[in-house]
C-alpha cells in the first residue's frame, strides 16, 4: 500500500514513483494484480483521476499492464507483456474475459474474399482523397438505405461512418455534452464510458435500474438537477446483463428525455444479430437519438466499422466532432462494408453468429447447471452473480489462479449504488472444448467457500 504522507506534486507521478520502487525491490511480483482504480483512491483520499494517469505512467513505463475489465498486472522492470490473456500467449490461459464473437475459418475465407474483391474494385477516391465528402457519399446511401431496413428513420445528412463503436460512441459523446456536463447511463454500462467521460470532463451519473434496464423514475429524479444533457443506453443485448429492454420501459424512458430535452444516445452494435429486438429508440424518438450501428461483433471483428447516425439537431457537431478526433473511417473498409451488405453477407454472418452464440448457451446451461443465468440467447456474454461470500477481486484472482480470466463487475458498474457481486463471462472468445474446460473450472469454484490466496513458497 503506497504512504499518502510521503506524496508529493504532482501526486500521480509520485504515487507512481512509489509503485515503481516497490516493483523494482520486488515487493510486487511479476503477475501481481493492483488494487482497482476507485478503491485506491478512497483509500489514499486521492481522486480516481490522480491514481488512474499514476497507473497509465506506469503502463508507459512498462511496468504494469492494464485491460479494461480485467485489472492491472506487475510486469516487472522492465519485463515485456507476459500476461496471459493477451493473443501473444495462447493456450495458457482460457479467456472468458475479452468480448469477441465466434471466429471459425468461415470467417477468414469471407475476409480474403473480401479483399480480393477490393484489389478488383476500390475506387480511385478511396484510395487517393483526404476529403470525407468525396469519399462517403455512396457509403451513406447504403448505411441510410440499411439502417432504414433495420427501422431507423435514417437520413443521408445524419449519416457518420466511424472505425467501430468506440469511435462512435467518442464523437457522440462530445457532440452532446460540453466539458462540465453530465451524462447518465445505466449502473452497469459500457465500460468505455467511463474513463471517456473522465478524459472529457465530464460527469457520469450512474442511475437506477433493474432487470429490463434503467428506471425512468430514477432519470426523472438525476435530471430534475439540471446538470444532465444526455442519456447513454444499449437496449438490445450488448449492455452487461445480457437482456433486451421492453417496448414500454423504453416509451417511458423517451418520455422523460423529452420532458427534460435530453439527447439519447443509443448503442445497437448487435443490432440485425438480434431478431426480436424492440424498436429502436431512434425509431420513438428520432429527433433526439444518436444511434449506432455496428458490425465488428455480428460479422468479422477485422471488420471495424460502425454507422452513426444523428437527428439534424446533431449532425453538424457530431460531423465536426467525428472530423477532429478521426477524420474520416478507413475508406477502403468502407468500401467493402458497403459490399457486403449489398450482397448479403453482412445479413449471412450476422445469422451465423447469432446460431454460434445460441449454441454456446446450451454449452454453458449445460455445464454450469443451476448457476446458469438469465440472459438472451444470442448474447456473446453472461452476466454471473455470484454465490454470498464472495467479492468480484477474489473470483477473479482465484479463477485466474486456475487458468481462466473473467472480467470483474466493477469494470462495468457506473455506481456502487446498486452493487451484486459479479463478472461477466464472454463466450466468443475461445474453442468450444476451451470453453467447456473454462465453464466447468467456474462452476467448481462457484461452490466452493471462498479461500484466502496464500502465498506460495
Amino acid at each position: 500500500m503506497p504512504d499518502p504522507a510521503a506524496l508529493t506534486r504532482p501526486a500521480y507521478l509520485s504515487l507512481a514513483e512509489q509503485f515503481a520502487r516497490a516493483i523494482e525491490a520486488g515487493d510486487l511480483p511479476v503477475g501481481h494484480r493492483l488494487m482497482p482504480h476507485r478503491k485506491l483512491a478512497d483509500q489514499l483520499g486521492l481522486s480516481v483521476q490522480t491514481v488512474s494517469r499514476a497507473y497509465d505512467e506506469l503502463i508507459r513505463r512498462g511496468l504494469i499492464a492494464g485491460e479494461v475489465g480485467r485489472g492491472s498486472f506487475v510486469l516487472g522492470p522492465g519485463a515485456e507483456a507476459r500476461q496471459p490473456y493477451l493473443p501473444e500467449r495462447p493456450g495458457e490461459m482460457i479467456d472468458l474475459s475479452i468480448l469477441k464473437p465466434v471466429v471459425e475459418a468461415v470467417h477468414l475465407d469471407r475476409m480474403r474474399a473480401g479483399f480480393a474483391w477490393l484489389a478488383e474494385n476500390l475506387a480511385a477516391p478511396s484510395a487517393l482523397s483526404f476529403r470525407p465528402n468525396m469519399v462517403m457519399r455512396h457509403h451513406r446511401a447504403v448505411a441510410t438505405d440499411w439502417l432504414i431496413r433495420q427501422g431507423v428513420p435514417a437520413e443521408e445528412a445524419g449519416i457518420t461512418l466511424t472505425n467501430g463503436a468506440t469511435p462512435a460512441i467518442t464523437a457522440a459523446v462530445m457532440s452532446v455534452a460540453p466539458p462540465g456536463a453530465g451524462i447518465a447511463a445505466e449502473m452497469l454500462t459500457h465500460h468505455i464510458l467511463m474513463p471517456l467521460c473522465t478524459y472529457l470532463g465530464l460527469h457520469l451519473e450512474g442511475i437506477g435500474m433493474d432487470a429490463q434496464g434503467m428506471l425512468p423514475a430514477a432519470l426523472h429524479d438525476a435530471a430534475r438537477k439540471g446538470a444532465i444533457r444526455a442519456v447513454y443506453l444499449q437496449p438490445n443485448v450488448i449492455n452487461p446483463l445480457a437482456m433486451i429492454m421492453p417496448a414500454d420501459r423504453r416509451a417511458e424512458l423517451v418520455e422523460v428525455c423529452r420532458r427534460h430535452d435530453l439527447a439519447i444516445i443509443e448503442n445497437d452494435i448487435l443490432n440485425v444479430m438480434i431478431p426480436d429486438r424492440a424498436p429502436a429508440f431512434a425509431a420513438l424518438a428520432p429527433e433526439r437519438v444518436l444511434h449506432i450501428c455496428g458490425f465488428t461483433k455480428i460479422t468479422v471483428p477485422g471488420m471495424r466499422m460502425a454507422y452513426l447516425h444523428a437527428p439534424a439537431r446533431h449532425a453538424t457537431a457530431l460531423s465536426n466532432r467525428h472530423l477532429v478526433a478521426n477524420w474520416m473511417a478507413t475508406p477502403a473498409m468502407a468500401d467493402l462494408l458497403a459490399q457486403w451488405i449489398l450482397d448479403g453477407t453482412v445479413a449471412d454472418l450476422a445469422a451465423w453468429q447469432a446460431r454460434a452464440m445460441a449454441e454456446r448457451h446450451d454449452i454453458a446451461a449445460g455445464v454450469l447447471g443451476s448457476a446458469m443465468p438469465a440472459c438472451h440467447r444470442n448474447s456473446l456474454h453472461l452476466w454471473l452473480p455470484l454465490p454470498e461470500g464472495w467479492t468480484e477481486d477474489q473470483f477473479v484472482t482465484q479463477a485466474r489462479q486456475r487458468g481462466v480470466a473473467v472480467a470483474a463487475g466493477s469494470a462495468f458498474r457506473a455506481s456502487d449504488r446498486w452493487r451484486q457481486e459479479a463478472i461477466r463471462l464472454a463466450l466468443g472468445s475461445t474453442r468450444v472444448e476451451e470453453l467447456r474446460h473454462g465453464l466447468a473450472t467456474l462452476a467448481n469454484l462457484l461452490s466452493e467457500r471462498p479461500e484466502p490466496l496464500l502465498p506460495s513458497i
